[in-house]
Order: C-alpha cells, then structure tokens, then sequence
C-alpha cells in the first residue's frame, strides 16, 4: 500500500483536435497583381511572375493542410499525400510577419520552404501550440 502512495505521477498526453487550415490566396494574388506592373516595364519576368501566380492559385484550391494529433498533413482531395510528424520537427519559422509570405521548417533530415498560401494566424497558433519553437 506504501508504495502505491510514492508511485511517480504519470501526466496524461495531451490531446489535440484537428485543425485544417482555410485556403488565403493573398500571396497568389499579390504575385498576379505584381505580374500585371512588371508586364509595363519587364514582360519576360512579368510572364514568370505571372506564371509562378497561377501555379500558386491552383495549389491553392487543390491543397489542404492540416493540423492533426500528431503531424502536420498535406491532403489533396481526401488522400493525404505526405505527413510530417511533430516528432521530427527542428525548426520552424514564419518569414516577414507583416505579411506572411513563406513559411519554413526544418526536419531532421530535411528543410521545407511553403509559401504561405493558407491563414497565417491559425498556422501560427497551431504552431506554437503542439510544435514550440526552442529559440
């Protein structure tokens, strides 16, 4: 019965609901829109420009990411196409707050650049909720 009393507390794992994130084509947009004024003065980057936007309109219709217990999911439609797990997670960070345009992370054997074509605030919140950052 003594020894039942100085067992070691056990705390509970802590528990997660999913959270997708909603689409934000603001970085597509401005990247369009930055197209359309390079277009009067540099037509060849503007195509480029112009180019890189659209591609980034339609990952962003077609991708989602989210949020789950225990990785970071990327789901096109209804199958998920790559999971990152918390676990191998280094470093993250959020590139130029004011305006979030990139969002990067480093695994253990690996570096990931996205940009930033999702809500910035629920990234951030989810981020620092099941993957603190240590600097």
């Amino acid at each position: 019965m003594i020894q039942s009393l100085f067992k070691p507390f056990r705390s509970r794992p802590k528990t997660y609901t999913a959270v997708e994130l909603r689409p934000s084509y603001r970085v597509p947009l401005g990247l369009l829109i930055l197209a359309g004024i390079l277009a009067l003065v540099q037509p060849i980057v503007a195509t480029v420009v112009g180019l890189l936007g659209l591609l980034l309109v339609v990952q962003t219709k077609t991708l989602r990411f989210c949020f789950t217990e225990t990785a970071f999911d990327l789901y096109r439609g209804q199958t998920c196409i790559r999971s990152f797990p918390y676990a191998n997670w280094s470093n993250w960070r959020i590139f130029w707050t004011p305006v979030p345009i990139l969002f990067y992370f480093r695994e253990v054997n690996s570096i990931h650049f996205l940009p930033i074509v999702f809500d910035p605030q629920t990234l951030q919140a989810c981020l620092e909720e099941r993957c603190p950052r240590l600097d």
